[in-house]
């Protein structure tokens, strides 16, 4: 594949909203009405500027479903009437290593849905909007049988917590994981993990949540993390811990729970750093990692996964 410079496309073909469908479309572009577009807490990080990175003026939405309208003359992939979707990102190099290992979520270069500044200097736009035009290379394919509404959240919070579970080796069934947080990412990450034959323990501070973590998603078990007692009981209990919190906590507590060689993975991202304790970690060989979406195989993968096991945003 050539680099962005080399590609045949117009202005912010590689994703952008337009409320005029007859704008410019490139060869391998696809445009498609946006049905459903979900919020994410990344939306609020973005408009507020809380990662001091954001380029206005801002059109967020980055889980983007809906049906093809037009497809260009060199599209092979999809047809008018397809049901799909567009993620976080919606260009990359397409000719460094990550993207030919299919990790363009990792390109130095990749393009996010909204925020980023194109090849001429202008912003891309997300999925708050009437139409979605992206290069074909980053468009998903929503199975019939996944419920649009309900899908469009996997698009960011379904693909950020699956890329770790897999990437980490934290899918085998009989493994022990924690999920910290029970809010969009928490609640697709019981429901995959569950998928994969894992047991599951969500951590939260809120013990209001312990009907809706066992009854409604399927955890095997719920720990308060203000309740000493309950963690103590815990400590050394986990093969691994999804973190999926985007405020500020501690991480020295999880630590804890986890065994000899265990992985912590933050998925969330809070504006402020957390404090990592390093003594906790060589006594065990353990790991705190992170993970940041999936490539675009990845993705698919993950949509594919959610639709045979018939898991959505939905509680």
């Amino acid at each position: 594949m050539g680099s962005v410079a080399e590609q045949e496309h117009p202005k912010k073909a590689f994703g952008w909203a337009a409320r005029d469908s007859s704008e410019q479309r490139g060869s391998k572009d696809v445009t498609f009405k946006v049905l459903y577009c979900g919020i994410c807490h990344t939306d609020l990080h973005k408009i507020r500027n809380e990662w001091k990175n954001s380029k206005y003026p801002i059109v967020p939405g980055h889980e983007i479903v809906g049906e093809v309208t037009e497809v260009g003359s060199k599209v092979e992939k999809f047809k008018v009437g397809d049901k799909v979707g567009v993620g976080c990102m919606v260009g990359s190099c397409r000719s460094c290593d990550n993207c030919a290992n299919n990790l363009e979520n990792y390109c130095p270069k990749m393009l996010l849905t909204y925020g980023s500044t194109y090849l001429d200097g202008t912003i891309t736009y997300g999925g708050y909007s009437d139409f979605m035009v992206a290069d074909e290379h980053f468009v998903i394919r929503i199975p019939d049988n996944l419920p649009l509404d309900a899908s469009a959240p996997l698009l960011c919070a379904g693909i950020t917590v699956y890329s770790p579970l897999r990437y980490y080796g934290l899918d085998k069934p009989g493994m022990h994981v924690g999920v910290v947080g029970l809010g969009g990412l928490g609640h697709v990450a019981v429901k995959f993990a569950k998928a994969m034959g894992v047991k599951v323990t969500v951590i939260s501070t809120s013990p209001n949540k312990k009907n809706e973590a066992i009854e409604r998603l399927g955890a095997d078990a719920f720990l308060v993390s203000r309740n000493q007692d309950e963690m103590q009981a815990a400590m050394g209990t986990m093969d691994g811990i999804i973190d999926t919190v985007s405020a500020p906590h501690p991480v020295l507590p999880l630590i804890g729970l986890i065994k000899s060689n265990g992985k912590i993975v933050l998925v969330g991202a809070p504006e402020k750093p957390v404090e990592l304790p390093v003594f906790p970690l060589l006594g065990g060989r353990k790991m705190v990692g992170g993970s940041m979406i999936g490539g675009i195989k990845e993705t698919q993968e993950m949509i594919d996964f959610a639709a045979k096991h018939k898991i959505s945003r939905r509680r």
